[in-house]
């Protein structure tokens, strides 16, 4: 036996008991927003023998439309396994391309997706637009008087709203929210911007609060959480699904192999829990579980086309 493979299988073994301490697990964006609602759910078995045998406790370090958690877990994390997290897509990849971030897809280890979260366009429960129509043609009568909020720069929100700008011909006046989709979402409901680009899980449950209607969804096919609530493309706005917001699971670059392996191989089993599935489904929050290999390929993909639809915009 070489060297390489004795290193090896030590390394192995020295983490055959993997966990053995409870972990964390960071979330990049504030309380209440849909991703630490999500968060929340998804990890809620972790501690079952049936997952990792060890509770995941979420840490939220919002700011900068997430780049504050993300630099911290690229540069100053430890790579020990057992401080994992949240990651957006396209926000990460789409911060990297725009650059001034200490991160790229190369900083961190995906693990599993969990779902798949399409933006939608809101606007007040008592506002007079009542489709996009309305929205877009007071932008073309009102340039940049538009006011909307978003969760931060180059995130799926800021992505969408872009993509709006252009296929509409419209000035809007993007907002980004300090305190994410949580806080937008606050600002559309307490008349501070006519409308905002949000969640749709997020959106889900303020309209069935009663507080806001939602327009239209970025996406090439209508939710079915949201069934009565049509695509931009149908109404006549030619806008894929790019800004879909893919929320999952990774850890620094440089964490053990043996490690990675072994959350891959559990991380999407608990996510396919019953208990799991039925709390993400009461909070309209779509679900889209991925494998690691899946998730890169997914990460790749995404990367080309942010590169090409970011230097279009």
């Amino acid at each position: 036996m070489t060297l390489m493979s004795l290193s090896g299988a030590a390394l192995a073994d020295a983490h055959e008991n993997y966990p053995e301490r409870p972990l964390m697990m960071m979330v990049s964006y504030g309380a209440g927003g849909a991703t630490d609602f999500q968060a929340r759910i998804v990890t809620m078995t972790a501690a079952n023998d049936d997952a990792l045998g060890m509770p995941i406790a979420i840490v939220n370090r919002p700011g900068a439309g997430g780049r504050v958690g993300w630099n911290w877990l690229a540069s100053q994390a430890d790579a020990d396994g057992y401080t994992l997290g949240a990651y957006n897509i396209p926000h990460f990849i789409a911060q990297s391309i725009e650059g001034g971030v200490s991160y790229s897809a190369d900083s961190f280890e995906p693990i599993a997706n969990w779902g798949a979260d399409p933006a939608v366009f809101v606007v007040g429960a008592d506002s007079e637009f009542d489709s996009m129509e309305d929205v877009v043609n007071y932008a073309k009568e009102n340039p940049g008087a538009l006011t909307f909020s978003g969760a931060g720069l180059f995130v799926g929100h800021h992505i969408a709203a872009l993509q709006l700008e252009k296929e509409a011909g419209v000035d809007l006046a993007y907002i980004p929210n300090s305190q994410g989709g949580a806080g937008a979402m606050k600002a559309v409901i307490a008349g501070e911007v006519l409308g905002g680009v949000n969640n749709l899980s997020d959106a889900f449950r303020a309209r069935d609060a009663g507080n806001v209607k939602i327009l239209g969804v970025f996406d090439l096919e209508r939710s079915d959480f949201l069934p009565d609530v049509p695509t931009m493309a149908e109404q006549g706005f030619d806008i894929d699904n790019a800004s879909v917001n893919f929320r999952g699971v990774m850890v620094p670059k440089g964490t053990p192999r043996p490690i990675i392996d072994k959350l891959a191989e559990t991380v999407p089993e608990m996510f396919r829990n019953s208990r799991v599935e039925g709390k993400m489904k009461d909070g309209g929050s779509p679900m889209h579980v991925m494998t690691r290999d899946e998730v890169i390929e997914m990460w790749t993909a995404r990367e080309a086309t942010l590169e090409e639809l970011l230097s279009g915009l």
